[in-house]
């Protein structure tokens, strides 16, 4: 590999794992102290109970920011990033079922969403998340190591 394209990399792997931990953190952060209003979010997908729904949206945000410090600090960085694929996956997943059956939801991702205008973007929401898919796969196969704890 050249030093260019090893500059290109390591630029990549840099904004990639930095910029999963900000998604994570500020995804997490929005959600704390918030558990009644994530646990409708989540009981609009029509998948869990509303004790399921409580209980996920209990610990969903502080799953996030977790998971958010974990890539910041740089602990375990591939671990990491396969278990940002997985719950990415698993997000994409239930946005898309909530889109095939004509469900208007709150993903509860970032903020509220209007549902008197039909609720969230599915597309756009199922094409960010497979941005930050792609991100994390970068992370597992290509950590920035750099300032990490224990890559």
């Amino acid at each position: 590999m050249t030093r260019l394209n090893t500059k290109v990399s390591d630029t990549i792997s840099f904004l990639t794992r930095f910029g999963l931990a900000v998604v994570w953190i500020v995804a997490g952060w929005q959600k704390l102290g918030k558990t009644m209003a994530e646990a409708q979010a989540i009981q609009g997908y029509e998948i869990f109970t509303i004790e399921w729904s409580i209980f996920l949206g209990r610990i969903i945000g502080p799953l996030e920011l977790a998971g958010g410090v974990v890539l910041l600090v740089g602990i375990f960085l591939r671990s990491a990033a396969k278990i940002s694929a997985m719950v990415l996956i698993l997000f994409m997943i239930g946005v898309g079922q909530a889109w095939v059956r004509g469900l208007v939801i709150d993903c509860g991702c970032f903020g509220d969403v209007d549902l008197s205008d039909g609720g969230m973007d599915y597309l756009y929401t199922i094409l960010r998340d497979v941005g930050l898919f792609l991100m994390s796969l970068w992370v597992m196969y290509r950590p920035y190591k750099r300032f990490a704890i224990h890559p």
